[in-house]
């Protein structure tokens, strides 16, 4: 039976989806202002854990990167040296939450399914029912000389593996029978035997890990290419996404849920939920002045020339990030960053970002703060409770991850301001009505197979 609860009994109106991101790898985080605390210290993760939790929020997210990215041979400047693994801290936070879900990145093409499926599938009973899975994957070699097969994946390869591995997590889910009512002896019910043969996996045996409240862990992609659409419309009932304005949403909102139908699925089977930055103030000036602060602050101007030397392929050092941007052509073969995405077209790229600084006047510091600007919402609580209404109202998300720009305090005005609001409106929970990271998602309990 679906517990889907989009539509507010009480007013009719497509409830709005919150989740909160724990900052942190990234150019999201202001580093030198003095509220911003350690990014390693549990009691950080604890007090953002319980923010969101007291804003009744979906779910808890943390990111997660298997190895420390350089540029130029030295860490990059932006990454957290030290943090810890998110798994593990999702059950320690599992222990200080009630009702919030916890979701965690975890990579598919370094992992193996029998050993995160248990790993996944504990923190979902220790938890409730609470568990998410933000299934990623990688070709990068840098990050695979981590690990014994290396860099062995290629590029093409990765969303296939990632899909059979989805698949066979949930094989080893359903393989335990589900607890009888005349079998008061087994009140976790039984192992039944499994075995999937693919080409990416041959297994075999009884699964460790009894069925867990939710049946199977909640399926979260990231991603906005057409393989990752399709990936997400297949396997997923989450996908994190990236889209700027309103018009942007609605069409990646479209192309996404039109594809459930070839997997049978419903368009209420999959929640989109784009990363957003809020900046709140008591007016829209006001926020609108704080807003610009903050990007000032996130892109210094190290961090703008580290930025361009990704498109550039060159070492920019010796460039004025307040002057304009380099008039030489970017080297599409030079490699300077190692464990970073790389662009597709460096050429392409630097024409778009000269077209910009040339029709609005910007130096390359400022060029890099708007092409990196994450999609934002920025006014006073009204203006930014109105403009999430109507991205929802509008089927361009079904609601948002927020990417706070301080740890542990960035999500206090949205919680304290923006959420009383939004429930005033009746588009947002007041109290949590289930248990499971499902139930707040409104998505079906998985039938056991098999």
């Amino acid at each position: 039976m679906s517990t889907d609860r989009t539509a507010a009994p009480a007013t009719g109106r497509k409830q709005i989806h919150l989740a909160a991101h724990f900052p942190g790898v990234n150019s999201t985080t202001v580093w030198t202002d003095p509220r911003s605390r350690s990014q390693i210290d549990f009691a950080s993760f604890e007090a953002l854990a319980r923010t969101a939790e007291r804003g009744r929020f979906d779910f808890f997210f943390l990111a997660e990167g298997l190895r420390l990215r350089e540029q130029k041979g030295l860490i990059h400047d932006l990454d957290v040296v030290g943090r810890p693994e998110s798994l593990t801290l999702l059950n320690a936070l599992a222990a200080v939450t009630d009702r919030i879900g916890l979701a965690a990145t975890v990579n598919t093409t370094f992992n193996e399914p029998y050993e995160l499926a248990r790993r996944l599938a504990t923190l979902d009973h220790l938890s409730g029912g609470r568990a998410g899975w933000n299934a990623v994957t990688s070709s990068d070699a840098f990050t695979g000389e981590n690990f014994r097969r290396g860099g062995y994946l290629d590029r093409a390869d990765r969303y296939t593996r990632a899909a059979e591995f989805v698949a066979t997590a949930r094989e080893l889910w359903d393989s335990w029978t589900p607890p009888a009512p005349d079998r008061p002896d087994a009140p976790y019910g039984g192992p039944r035997p499994f075995a999937h043969s693919g080409p990416q996996f041959r297994i075999e045996g009884e699964f460790t890990v009894a069925r867990s409240p939710q049946g199977h862990p909640v399926v979260i992609q990231a991603g906005d290419s057409d393989e990752g659409r399709e990936f997400a419309a297949s396997a997923a009932d989450v996908i994190f996404t990236r889209h700027g304005t309103l018009e942007a949403g609605r069409a990646f909102y479209a192309d996404t849920k039109r594809r459930l139908a070839a997997y049978g699925r419903k368009p209420a089977d999959l929640k989109i939920m784009p990363g957003v930055t809020v900046v709140v103030g008591d007016t829209d000036a006001e926020a609108q002045e704080r807003a610009a602060e903050i990007r000032g602050r996130q892109v210094s101007g190290r961090t703008a020339l580290l930025a361009a030397e990704e498109i550039w392929g060159r070492d920019l050092s010796s460039y004025d990030p307040d002057g304009p941007l380099p008039a030489v052509d970017p080297d599409p073969e030079a490699r300077l960053a190692r464990g970073r995405v790389r662009h597709a077209d460096p050429l392409a790229e630097a024409e778009r970002w000269r077209a910009l600084a040339e029709a609005k006047g910007l130096s390359l510091r400022q060029t890099v703060i708007e092409t990196t600007t994450r999609q934002s919402f920025v006014g006073s609580p009204e203006t930014v409770a109105e403009a999430f209404d109507t991205f929802v109202r509008s089927d361009a998300a079904d609601g948002f991850i927020l990417v706070p720009h301080l740890t542990p305090g960035g999500l206090d005005d949205v919680v304290d301001r923006v959420v009383p609001l939004l429930q005033e409106r009746g588009v947002f929970r007041t109290e949590y009505e289930g248990t499971t990271l499902r139930s707040h998602l409104g998505l079906p309990h998985p039938v056991p197979k098999g």
